[in-house]
Formats: structure tokens, C-alpha cells, sequence
């Protein structure tokens, strides 16, 4: 229902105003009967079926108008629109609960934002003690341990790398021999040729080997550790080894030990040698047939020789203990009768005798 008043161009001429003269709304003839004219005439044609009757009955008397209401109260519907009334109580308990709403989202805001800072902050890292005699605890220390000679100062020893008699490796399994041990400051008397010269260029300033007899008796093998300046000497010597080796410009020596032990062979004989670096150390075994006879490059007996003596006794044994902390003595000025405890093999070769 929409209130308004009626412009001057809506006034009903029905109802005249009072005062109006009503003879000048009603005068002059009713109009005709039938369909008003059009608004644009055409010319009047004749039409033979038409047929003008005068009308049977009398035109209606007009009546009398009641008398116009003011203008000021015309509406455009029956009944009168009620003006809106303004409520300004409910608008003020709007405007207070779209506030609370807001206050409410901006302190849930602030609460996740506080929790996010809270995750990313970093928690305060404890201050590691520092204990002179304790033994590396990760394996960076453990490499740091090992890559030089300045954070492994202590020399090796031939009681160290063969404390005994008898070297056994794992349980249940027969011990290998230990034959004759022996430790210098001189890498080169366990090399011949270029291998030798190569050792002493890049810093190594002592060995440490011993000669075994493997548990089924079949076979000698020379094991030991050339002590390099460095892991990056050592790795430098691994690489070229065996390309002097291909070319017969060197060779590992055998460790002999006399007295008709049976160990001349290992000075004689075809051998298959395995070399692998840990730290600035060298590891090294050669093994030979004890009849002297040639070793197959296929023979499963002498790799496992290779494996136990360079993985599991130098590497994983003697140099494991030293890089959590073991320490060792001056090596020895003559060659001793000791023998000892873990290594691996990247490489090996058929070596031909002296």
C-alpha cells in the first residue's frame, strides 16, 4: 500500500470540483451507440449492409454526483496506506549485536594467529656438554674422526690391528691364524715399483700387516693399513692402484715369515688383491693358494677371504674401535709375532709373483 498524492494531471473529471459547472461536462448529445470512432478517421464508404436504427430507448437520466473529497485525501487504493513507524529500539539492539559478532571474529582471528607464531617459534636448543674422554656420538663426528690425521693423531699399533694368536671373526666360525705381524714407518716395504713411490708421494708414513693362514688351511693371505695423510690422499692412491696394477708397474708385497712355515709362496705365487679406503686409511689384503697354483677370478673361497679380512676385521673391527675412541701406541721398530680385530674391498686383482 503506497501513499501518495495525486498530481493535477491525475484528477478524476468525473468528480468536478465544487463550484464546477456541471451543464458544461453533460452538454451537447450522448454519444452514439456502438464502437467508439477511431482515433485516426478514414474516409466514410458507403456499405449496402448497413442499417442506421434509432435507438428503442430513451437515454439514461443522469444522476447526480456526490461532491469530490479534497484532493489533499485521494489515495490510489480503497483504503488509506498507515505511515511506517520508526522503531529506533530495534534498530540500536542491531547495531549492538552485529558488534558483538564482530568483536567475537576478530578475537578468534587473533587467537589462531597467536597459535601459528607459537608452532614457528623455535624452541631453544639445548647446550651439548663437552666431555674430553667421551666417544663420537654421530657418524659426522665419526667421519670427522677419521678423515685426517689431525683429528686421528694416534699411530697405529700391530697389537692393536692383531692382538693375538688367533683372529676370529664371527661366532660359531673357525679362527684364522695369525702367522707373523709386522708394523713400520716405511710404507714402502710393503709395495714394489710404482705402487711404493705412489704411497710415499702422497704422505703415507706407516704400515701395519701381518700374514694368516685362512681356517681351512688352503690358502695365505697378507692383510693390513697404510696410514695416509688424509681421505682425500687415500681415496687418490685407491684410484690409481689399479691401474698400475693392470699395467705391472707394482704390486702389494706378500708378508713372509720363514723358518719352513709355508709362507714363501705368498712371495712367488699368483695372488688376488682387494684395496678400500675408510678415512685416511688404505686396507689392503693378498691372498695366495697355499700349493701356489693360480687363482681363479671366479673363485667364491678367495673373495670371502678378501671380505672377512678388509670389511669385517679392518673396517668394521680396528677402524670402527678407533673412531669411537680407541687409541694405540708408537708402532713397533722391528717386526713382532702378534696378531688382531673389521674392512671392506673395492677393487682386487690377479697379481703374478716377483
Amino acid at each position: 500500500m503506497v501513499y501518495r498524492y495525486e498530481s493535477d494531471e491525475d484528477a478524476f473529471e468525473e468528480y468536478p470540483e465544487p463550484g464546477s459547472d456541471l451543464s458544461v461536462l453533460g452538454a451537447g448529445p450522448p454519444p452514439p451507440a456502438g464502437p467508439s470512432p477511431s482515433r485516426f478517421p478514414t474516409p466514410s464508404l458507403a456499405r449496402a449492409n448497413q442499417l442506421s436504427l434509432p435507438s428503442s430507448q430513451p437515454p439514461p437520466a443522469r444522476t447526480e454526483l456526490p461532491p469530490a473529497a479534497p484532493r489533499s485525501q485521494v489515495y490510489t487504493s480503497a483504503q488509506p496506506a498507515e505511515p511506517p513507524v520508526r522503531r529506533g529500539g530495534g534498530r540500536l539492539w542491531q547495531v549492538l549485536i552485529g558488534g558483538a559478532a564482530v568483536l567475537v571474529l576478530l578475537a578468534l582471528c587473533g587467537l589462531g594467529a597467536a597459535a601459528l607464531l607459537i608452532d614457528r617459534t623455535p624452541q631453544p636448543q639445548a647446550t651439548p656438554t663437552y666431555q674430553p674422554n667421551a666417544a663420537p656420538t654421530s657418524a659426522a663426528a665419526e667421519r670427522l674422526a677419521l678423515d685426517s690425521r689431525d683429528t686421528d693423531q694416534a699411530p697405529l699399533t700391530a697389537k692393536e690391528l692383531f692382538p693375538g694368536k688367533t683372529l676370529k671373526l664371527t661366532d660359531g666360525q673357525p679362527s684364522y691364524q695369525v702367522l707373523k705381524t709386522h708394523s713400520s714407518g716405511s710404507c714402502a716395504v710393503a709395495a714394489t715399483g710404482e705402487v711404493a713411490d705412489l704411497l710415499v708421494r702422497l704422505g703415507c708414513n706407516q704400515v701395519v700387516r701381518a700374514t694368516l693362514r685362512t681356517p681351512d688351511g688352503d690358502h695365505l693371505v697378507t692383510t693390513g693399513l697404510f696410514n695416509l695423510t688424509d681421505k682425500v690422499s687415500a681415496e687418490r692412491a685407491r684410484d690409481r692402484i689399479r691401474q698400475l696394477l693392470d699395467e705391472r708397474q707394482g704390486r702389494f708385497r706378500g708378508l713372509t715369515g720363514g723358518d719352513g712355515d709355508g709362507t714363501d709362496v705368498l712371495a712367488s705365487a699368483p695372488a688376488r688383491v682387494g684395496w678400500q679406503v675408510r678415512g685416511h686409511y688404505l686396507a689392503y689384503a693378498l691372498v695366495v693358494r697355499k700349493d701356489g697354483a693360480a687363482v681363479k677370478a671366479g673363485d667364491t673361497k678367495v673373495r670371502e677371504i678378501l671380505f672377512d679380512m678388509i670389511e669385517l676385521h679392518l673396517s668394521r673391527g680396528v677402524l670402527q674401535q678407533r673412531a669411537d675412541g680407541g687409541t694405540a701406541a708408537q708402532p713397533t721398530a722391528a717386526p713382532t709375532d702378534n696378531s688382531g680385530s673389521q674392512g671392506g674391498s673395492t677393487g682386487d686383482e690377479d697379481l703374478p709373483g716377483d
